[in-house]
C-alpha cells in the first residue's frame, strides 16, 4: 500500500456540492487539495438532483404553454412528449455543466482521484491500494434516496427519483409517496407531461416544512391542475398488480397506478466508510458537527447532506466554503440556516426564507403579517399565475422575520427576500425602495408597504 509523497493540506472524500466548493475555495487560499469521488464530480445535485429535475420541469412548462397557447391568443397544440428528446435536452444541460466543473477543478490544480474512498485514520483516506494523507480530512459523501419500511424499490414499478430521471416514457399514472419538495416537483412534471398523479403525504399539508399559508396555496393550485393528493395518510403497504402497483393506506383507502415514486426524503451516505472506526461521533447515520462543521475529531470536518442541516446544494456550497476558510485561518461566521433561501420548483413555485409564522410566534410571541395577493400584480396577470407574497415581522416595529411566496418564478424573487431577512431590515426600509413595474418583485414591495402602514395596490 502506497501513499502520496507528502500530506496534502486537505483531503476531501466526496465531490458533490459541499466537497467541490471546499476544494475550489481551499486552493484559492493556497492550500493543497486532494478531491476523491467515486462517481462524477458534481454529485447528486448536478447528476441526479437539482439540475436534471429543473430541466424536466422546464420541459413541462413548455408543454403547458403549448397546450394552453390559445388563452394568450397564440394558436398552439401539443402533439406529444418525446421523452428521448426531453432526456437528450436534460442530459445536454448536465453534460455541459459537468465539463465546465471538470475544467474548474483542473484550472485550480486540484489533485482529482476517481475511486471509492474510505476513511482509514483521522488524517487518511484509502482508495484501492493507495492512501492519501492530509493535515485535515473533509467528509462530504452526500445522501441517497430513502424508502419506507417494507417497501421494496425494484426500479421498474416502484422507483426513486434516481430512476424517475431516467424514464424513457411518460407513465399513464403515478402515485407519489411524499408531498415534500421532491414529491411535488415530480408530481408537477408528470402532470405537465399528461400523466394522472396522486400524492400521498403522511403530514397534514404538502411541502409541510413551509409556512401553512404557502402549503394551502400550493394545494389550491394543484387541485386546479387536477393533481390529486391525500393528506394525513400513512402507507400500510405497496404491492404489484397485473397492470402496475397498488398502494394501501392505514385509513383503508387504496390507489392503483402504473408507477409508484417513493419520495420520502434522503438519508446520509455514511455506512461502511470507516467513520465510526475513526472515532467520528454519529447519530442515525449523520455525522455530528459543531457550528463550524467540525466533528469531535479535530482533524475531521463534514458538510452537505452527510450532516443534519438543510439538504440543499447551496447549503453544501456555503458549508464547504466555511470549512476551507476556517482551515486557511480566515475569520468565519456560522451559517444561519433560517436565513438560507428554500425553493420548490413545482408549478406554481414555492419560495421562502426565514421563519414560518408558527415558528416566529413560538420564538417571539406577537408578530405582524401582511399578505399581498398576486391577483393585484400586473406581471402575475400577464403570466396567468396565482399566489401571494407574505411577510412576517416582529411586533412593535421589529424587523422582518420571514418571507413566503407562491407563484410562477417566485424562486427568482427569494434572493431579495434573503437580503431583507439576513440584514434584519424593517418593512419601513423596504417600503422606501422602488420596485420595477411591472414585475413579480413588486409583490414583496407591496407586502412591505402594507406592514409599513401605507398600502398602495392592496387593502391595509
Amino acid at each position: 500500500m502506497s501513499s502520496s509523497t507528502s500530506p496534502a493540506d486537505l483531503v476531501i472524500l466526496g465531490g458533490g456540492s459541499g466537497g467541490y466548493a471546499a476544494a475550489l475555495r481551499a486552493t484559492e487560499l493556497g492550500l493543497s487539495v486532494v478531491l476523491i469521488e467515486k462517481d462524477k464530480v458534481g454529485g447528486t445535485c448536478l447528476h441526479r438532483g437539482c439540475i436534471p429535475t429543473k430541466a424536466l420541469l422546464h420541459s413541462g412548462e413548455i408543454a403547458d404553454y403549448a397546450r394552453e397557447g390559445e388563452q394568450f391568443g397564440v394558436k398552439t397544440s401539443l402533439a406529444g412528449i418525446d421523452m428521448d428528446g426531453v432526456n437528450a435536452y436534460k442530459d445536454g444541460v448536465v453534460s455541459k455543466m459537468w465539463k465546465g466543473l471538470q475544467g474548474l477543478i483542473k484550472a485550480h490544480k486540484i489533485e482529482y482521484v476517481e475511486g471509492e474512498g474510505r476513511l482509514v485514520s483521522p488524517t487518511a483516506v484509502q482508495v484501492g491500494d493507495r492512501t492519501y494523507e492530509g493535515r485535515h480530512v473533509l467528509l462530504a459523501t452526500g445522501s441517497y434516496a430513502r424508502s419506507l419500511p417494507g417497501i421494496e424499490i425494484d426500479g421498474t414499478r416502484v422507483i426513486t427519483s434516481d430512476h424517475a430521471l431516467q424514464l424513457d416514457r411518460v407513465p399513464t399514472s403515478v402515485i407519489v409517496l411524499g408531498g415534500g419538495v421532491i414529491g411535488c416537483e415530480f408530481a408537477s412534471v408528470w402532470k405537465s407531461f399528461g400523466a394522472d398523479v396522486t400524492i400521498v403525504e403522511a403530514l397534514p399539508h404538502l411541502v409541510p416544512l413551509e409556512d401553512e399559508s404557502s402549503s394551502k396555496l400550493l394545494e389550491r393550485a394543484f387541485r386546479r391542475r387536477k393533481i390529486e393528493f391525500s393528506l394525513g395518510s400513512r402507507v400500510s403497504g405497496v404491492g404489484t398488480t397485473d397492470n402496475g402497483v397498488r398502494v394501501d393506506l392505514e385509513n383503508g383507502k387504496n390507489y392503483e397506478a402504473e408507477l409508484v415514486l417513493v419520495a420520502v426524503g434522503r438519508g446520509p451516505v455514511s455506512q461502511g466508510l470507516g467513520y465510526e472506526e475513526a472515532g467520528v461521533a454519529m447519530e442515525r447515520g449523520y455525522v455530528l458537527v459543531d457550528e463550524y462543521c467540525q466533528t469531535n475529531v479535530p482533524t475531521i470536518s463534514a458538510v452537505g447532506d452527510l450532516i443534519p442541516t438543510l439538504q440543499l446544494a447551496h447549503v453544501g456550497f456555503g458549508e464547504g466554503i466555511l470549512v476551507a476558510e476556517r482551515l486557511a485561518g480566515l475569520p468565519v461566521v456560522p451559517i444561519d440556516y433560517a436565513g438560507v433561501p428554500r425553493v420548490t420548483y413545482s408549478d406554481p413555485e414555492v419560495a421562502s426564507v426565514g421563519l414560518t409564522e408558527a415558528q416566529a410566534r413560538e420564538k417571539y410571541g406577537e408578530v405582524e403579517t401582511a399578505t399581498y395577493d398576486l391577483a393585484g400584480n400586473g406581471r402575475a396577470q400577464i403570466l396567468k399565475t396565482a399566489g401571494a407574497a407574505k411577510i412576517i415581522r416582529q411586533a412593535n416595529g421589529g424587523p422582518v422575520l420571514g418571507i413566503h411566496m407562491v407563484g410562477a418564478r417566485v424562486g427568482d424573487l427569494v434572493a431579495e427576500a434573503q437580503l431583507i431577512y439576513n440584514w434584519e431590515a424593517l418593512p419601513e426600509e423596504v417600503a422606501q425602495l422602488i420596485h420595477p413595474h411591472p414585475t413579480l418583485s413588486e409583490a414583496v414591495g407591496e407586502a412591505a408597504l402594507v406592514l409599513a402602514g401605507k398600502p398602495l395596490h392592496a387593502h391595509g
